[in-house]
């Protein structure tokens, strides 16, 4: 097969993730006959110094024409750090989940065995934890209307959803739910907001077309103390955009490291691929950043290509490399530790 890829490293220990992922995938693509075209691209910070812009006309053409988007991150403290800023970093990444219908994001979480006493939760409440949440990507109050007003010293953010937008991502919960344990939880706010009210009955209206699927309703507040309370009670979860956001770095911690964690952002046109981690400036050049969770997401991107050999070789290769001890600092405690690209030497070479 022959494969066009988007390369979007982005800022921080980006650029340095993305060249294991791309070493990795790689290796596969050797293996196992395939063919892949790397298209690099600019975005965030790195854009904005270059161009002004965090997300560019030229970048989004790449990504159009790309099969899929492996994507690093995004994010400088300069920009952080400056409540004035007029361009930041995070506006090219809500630009181009906007313009490549990037509405749904995908996030596994799952624990290693060989590392399951490295999170922070007790063994006998994440064993055997395996769910997805699915989070709404393009709505919500990170695009509804904005502003200030009494001079600067009030301002507001509104949370809009329309139906039809509730039931493109509701769909693909559903869907995903019946290729899996059947069950579903719809996670809103419905006891005090009306944007969430209008969730939880466009989701109850749609129960009639998935008949085998069981589907309960739980508050935000509630999922997030019990996420970490009995996590393996849940499988396939669906909420907007704010709630998914706050949820999936929560969830991260089951794995024992948010630098294992991968994700799929999928919707009408290219689909995308990125670690959940943010850009970590503090490590950005040092060589010392965990890359396991962007070579898992190369590995989501392989089984959406119905590679699914493939991906398995990845995801093997990563479990060894753990087992074995084969890792970052991160990971490390106190004994031998890898540079990040030494890492992704070692596991290129193991494939």
């Amino acid at each position: 097969m022959k494969l066009n890829i988007a390369l979007l490293a982005g800022d921080g220990i980006g650029p340095e993730v993305i060249d294991q992922a791309v070493k990795v995938s790689n290796a596969v693509a050797k293996k196992y006959n395939h063919e892949i075209s790397w298209s690099p691209a600019l975005t965030g910070a790195a854009a904005i110094d270059a161009v002004g812009e965090p997300y560019p006309d030229e970048t989004h053409a790449v990504c159009e024409a790309a099969d899929a988007v492996l994507f690093g991150a995004i994010g400088h403290p300069k920009f952080d750090n400056d409540p004035s800023a007029k361009v930041r970093p995070e506006q090219g990444l809500l630009k181009m989940r906007q313009k490549l219908g990037l509405f749904a994001n995908v996030r596994p979480t799952f624990t290693f065995p060989s590392l399951i006493d490295k999170s922070p939760l007790k063994r006998e409440r994440i064993e055997g934890t395996d769910l997805i949440i699915l989070r709404e990507l393009t709505g919500g109050i990170y695009f509804g209307k904005r502003g200030r007003e009494d001079n600067g010293d009030t301002a507001y953010d509104t949370c809009t959803y329309t139906r039809a937008e509730i039931q493109r991502l509701a769909k693909k919960g559903f869907e995903m739910a019946m290729s899996r344990s059947k069950k579903l939880c719809c996670v809103d706010k419905a006891n005090v907001l009306e944007s969430s009210r209008l969730w939880r009955e466009t989701v109850q209206a749609m129960e009639k077309d998935y008949p085998e699927v069981t589907v309960t309703y739980e508050f935000v507040d509630a999922v997030a103390m019990r996420l970490v309370q009995w996590p393996n009670s849940y499988d396939v979860m669906i909420t907007e955009n704010l709630f998914g956001d706050i949820l999936t770095d929560e969830a991260s911690v089951i794995s024992g490291s948010m630098g294992l964690m991968p994700s799929a952002s999928v919707g009408t046109k290219t689909k995308l691929y990125e670690p959940i981690h943010g850009s970590y400036p503090q490590a950005a050049g040092k060589d010392i950043a965990n890359p396991l969770a962007t070579v898992l997401s190369a590995a989501m991107m392989f089984e959406d290509f119905n590679l699914k050999e493939e991906a398995q070789a990845i995801r093997d290769v990563v479990n060894k490399s753990l087992s074995e001890g084969v890792v970052t600092e991160d990971l490390a405690e106190g004994g031998k530790s890898y540079k990040t690209s030494e890492l992704g030497d070692w596991l290129a070479k193991n494939i």
